[in-house]
């Protein structure tokens, strides 16, 4: 049974010391943060997870304002560090700067690991080492496309070390060699377990030998790839990481040839839709005692609080929570890290937008308060839970 307390627990920022930048392509690069023994039970994790990077920088206009972005963890879990990788995004405040000026010495702000994008068998208790299944043969199967690469490696890295029955194939697409990154990883990956990993690099903007492995996967590529190179029916668990419109052609494809969802694992890194806003701080709002409100009630690391809502503002909870409590936990603000999930308690919301919560999260009361609004006059939702 995978260990769920690193994944579900109350999220916090920490400064934390980059020990090391490297790079990776000439858009991209690890970073590497030094973890103080005393923090190391807060930076516990399980491969698969993330973290959330907190700094002020000026944006175009040159007014500074708090960036929080989010950056899967590229290694499997070792004492005294944790890795990401940041790729430089067209127009991303963030990703350029960290590209551009980030060194060694630097100090961000980074929240505890979380995240749900981990394995569901035993395998991956890793930080219990006495739990991992050692006996099972298992066969995974990922599909990444190009930082979509952070957490599938980390999660290949681990369990093909845990256990010597494990098949791992990954199916992975760039525009070109050039863009790949930890290539050398990946092939030294290849080289340590030669028989238990293959590794399928399908490049859009180059051609390759095959053409299976050249252009752009389509449904047409897909269908290809899982009828000629992967065995659907004798995959235990699947793996998805990369921009909306791959993630959800994989999870239709699948669902076609009928694999069961328990076993499909997925996390996007952009949900597709750049009209989305990305949260910070919260959009100013103000709340008129003579006006028509939602009443918002929530509980936060044992304390509760209270914020009212204008009904014309059309405001999430999470934004209304930030109003009178900061250190309320978020990262993306746009439906896809999940670290902003509560448990409504009381009264009912609609939520927009899911990419993080599992079904049955949603059925036991769970939402996304980034992407969720009341619909009652009065609504409760409790973050620790």
């Amino acid at each position: 049974m995978t260990e769920t307390a690193t994944s579900r627990r109350r999220a916090a920022f920490h400064t934390l010391d980059v020990a090391e930048v490297r790079r990776l392509t000439a858009d991209a690069i690890e970073v590497t943060f030094a973890v103080p023994e005393a923090l190391e039970g807060e930076f516990d994790y399980l491969p698969g997870q993330y973290v959330a990077l907190r700094k002020e920088l000026p944006d175009a206009e040159g007014k500074v304002q708090e960036i929080r972005r989010s950056y899967s963890i590229c290694a499997e879990p070792t004492p005294g560090e944790i890795r990401v990788a940041i790729k430089r995004d067209l127009g991303g405040i963030f990703s350029t700067w960290a590209n551009e000026e980030l060194a060694a010495g630097a100090k961000i702000d980074v929240m505890s690991p979380t995240g749900a994008f981990i394995s569901k068998h035993q395998m991956t208790g890793l930080n219990h080492p006495e739990l991992i299944d050692t006996d099972t043969e298992d066969t995974f199967v990922a599909v990444a496309a190009g930082s979509g690469i952070t957490p599938v490696l980390a999660i290949a890295r681990t369990v093909l070390a845990a256990n010597e029955n494990t098949r791992f194939d990954l199916i992975y697409a760039n525009r070109a060699a050039m863009d790949v990154m930890f290539l050398e990883e990946l092939a030294d990956l290849k080289d340590r377990y030669p028989s238990r990993f293959a590794l399928h690099h399908v490049l859009s903007r180059e051609q390759r030998i095959s053409p299976l492995l050249s252009g752009r996967i389509d449904a047409e590529k897909l269908t290809a790839l899982l009828e000629n190179v992967i065995r659907t029916d004798q995959v235990d668990e699947w793996f998805l990481c990369g921009p909306f419109e791959l993630v959800q052609l994989v999870r239709d494809t699948l669902t076609g040839k009928d694999v069961d969802p328990e076993r499909v694992r997925f996390e996007l890194f952009t949900t597709g839709k750049p009209t989305r806003p990305e949260g910070h701080v919260g959009r100013p709002v103000q709340a008129d005692d003579d006006g028509d409100n939602f009443e918002i009630e929530f509980r936060l690391d044992g304390l509760s609080g209270e914020v009212k809502s204008p009904v014309a503002a059309n405001e999430t909870i999470l934004n209304a929570a930030l109003r009178v409590r900061p250190d309320v936990p978020f990262a993306c603000a746009g439906g896809v890290c999940g670290t902003c999930r509560a448990k409504i308690t009381g009264g009912d919301v609609k939520m927009a937008e899911n990419y993080a919560l599992e079904e049955d999260e949603v059925d036991s009361g769970y939402i996304l308060t980034c992407q969720s609004r009341p619909t009652t006059d009065r609504v409760s939702v409790d973050f620790d839970a």
